[in-house]
């Protein structure tokens, strides 16, 4: 299978900030490979080096066989962005901003204006589109921005945290249209900070924190670094917490975690429903009433909380490229 992103040691400082440490990547044709982080994990610098927005230190790239330094241009002609930010003008109206797209590259008058309604149609914006751009809900924005990186119908298409902020349906509609973009062909890098997201897309899944790769594999064999699925359950009396407690210990593959004042025990199980179903026998045996019970995947906080010892929620300004910039500028002014 042909590899259409390659990255080896790719290396990016700001002053004394290490945004990239030698990453290395690759993503055969017609996959999506996933690159999670919290945030400042280095996630956004890599994809802008990808996109030839920025130039690595050290290392070297190649997307679609082009290398993004010898030939930027030639990498632009074959790739699509769509960033954190929808890249829209919103006094213009989406037919608008595609259409304006479309000519940008060259695809001429008729071209861009079949392309602009091609896509409207596409994704769900034919009745808004002819209305100015400030009126459309995030999550309209977002997929006009994604249409946009369509227009010239890329063969490498970089999404950096398509869905933040979108509200569950909007989320399952981008999803569908990633997938869509995969069947007929594309090649997807895809940046974000939910398992639940990359484990629905992603065929290969590379972790990085402060800009190396420190997990790689996919999103099943991430989750069994951390124990895989969670038995959780919440006792109606705290005198019963220790009879719990024993109950769980029996069906559990690790330890059992009280957590909440002690009311909630969490405990890793490898069997998955039928290790539920043993925990529930073992407690009503025990006469142990119950507020709440059930089986919970592990997310990506749980990878990271194992895997660096903090939460996707924490920052780390090594991808925060103007939060670098302005340590810099900073260092320089003393």
């Amino acid at each position: 299978m042909h590899e259409m992103i390659v990255a080896s040691g790719v290396v990016k400082r700001y002053g004394d900030v290490v945004a990239l440490d030698g990453l290395d990547l690759v993503v055969p044709e017609g996959t999506v490979l996933a690159v999670l982080g919290p945030n400042g994990a280095g996630k956004t610098t890599a994809v802008r080096i990808l996109t030839t927005l920025l130039e690595p230190d050290a290392g070297n790239a190649q997307v679609a066989g082009i290398d993004v330094c010898a030939d930027p241009a030639g990498v632009r002609e074959r790739i699509g962005l769509s960033g954190q930010n929808a890249a829209v003008d919103e006094t213009l109206t989406g037919f608008e901003n595609l259409d304006m797209v479309g000519r940008l590259y060259r695809l001429g008058r008729r071209r861009s204006i079949a392309r602009a309604r091609e896509l409207l149609d596409q994704f769900d914006l034919s009745d808004a589109g002819d209305r100015p751009v400030k009126t459309y809900s995030g999550g309209m924005r977002r997929r006009l921005d994604l249409a946009a990186a369509l227009v010239a119908q890329p063969t490498v298409l970089f999404l950096d945290e398509p869905t933040t902020g979108l509200d569950p349906r909007s989320r399952t509609g981008m999803w569908d249209v990633i997938r869509t973009l995969v069947r007929r062909g594309s090649t997807v890098l895809l940046t974000t900070q939910y398992l639940e997201e990359a484990d629905r897309l992603a065929d290969d899944i590379i972790v990085i924190d402060r800009g190396r790769e420190i997990a790689h594999g996919t999103a099943d064999e991430l989750k069994r670094q951390v124990g895989g699925e969670r038995i959780e359950l919440v006792v109606s009396q705290p005198s019963q917490l220790e009879a719990a407690r024993a109950a769980l210990a029996g069906v559990a593959a690790g330890e059992v975690v009280a957590e909440d004042g002690g009311r909630r025990l969490t405990a890793p199980v490898s069997t998955g429903a039928s290790a539920l179903m043993a925990a529930l026998r073992r407690l009503d045996a025990e006469g142990v009433e119950l507020l709440d019970a059930g089986m919970r995947r592990p997310t990506l906080d749980d990878v990271f909380l194992t895997l660096t010892g903090r939460s996707t929620g924490e920052d780390d300004e090594t991808d925060d490229t103007a939060a670098a910039s302005r340590r810099t500028a900073e260092e320089a002014k003393r």
